[in-house]
């Protein structure tokens, strides 16, 4: 529902003004993405309201960054989207310091100890942390391309390419219904890419 939050987030508090073709691709979008992990899912009211507030914050992460990248003198002395991500990813680090102490910090001894006598732990955690932030630094990028609400829909269609790629990569057989759910949510997405251009040659 990420694409869902960032579209309402852009045309009802940034005053970014979506089509209403793009509006009903949204639908199609997250139902392909929901048809395709329909068996992976495991219900519970705690995910459900921590994933749609997890949502929402990615909205207005999205949001803020385009923001700031169109602001005025700001964006010339960040000198970069790089720049600006690796502010941001810094910011974030600081400010869920304290969080991590509070909920976490009696176990602190025990992870340095981990780290200490477990390589496939210190390798994992390094090479997770530089792949992540290398695909939000692209994922950024992609953003002062595009929009909060474009960058939202190819993040979505994202989840889809993993779904299958890991299938193929494990030896999984994928059914029926998470193929054809693979199908809209990745048709979808190249139809919200391209709707308004229609459109516009229809007129």
């Amino acid at each position: 529902a990420e694409p869902a939050f960032a579209a309402v987030m852009a045309q009802f508090v940034y005053g970014k003004k979506i089509s209403k073709a793009k509006w009903l691709c949204l639908p199609v979008i997250i139902g392909g993405v929901i048809l395709a992990s329909v068996k992976e899912l495991d219900f519970a009211w705690s995910a459900l309201i921590s994933a749609c507030i997890a949502n929402m914050f990615a909205a207005v992460k999205g949001n803020e960054s385009k923001k700031l990248m169109e602001t005025e003198g700001l964006k010339e002395r960040m000198g970069s989207v790089g720049n600006q991500f690796a502010l941001t990813s810094i910011l974030g680090f600081l400010m869920s310091v304290p969080l991590v102490l509070a909920k976490e910090g009696s176990k602190f001894g025990e992870f340095v100890n981990l780290w200490k006598t477990n390589p496939a732990i210190s390798t994992n955690l390094i090479a997770s942390g530089l792949w992540f932030y290398g695909y939000n630094e692209l994922a950024t990028m992609t953003l002062k391309k595009t929009g909060a609400v474009t960058q939202s829909v190819a993040n979505t269609a994202k989840r889809v390419i993993v779904i299958v790629g890991v299938a193929i990569v494990l030896g999984e057989s994928l059914d029926p219904i998470k193929l054809l759910g693979c199908g809209i949510g990745i048709g979808g997405v190249f139809l919200y890419s391209v709707i308004d251009n229609l459109l516009a040659k229809k007129e």
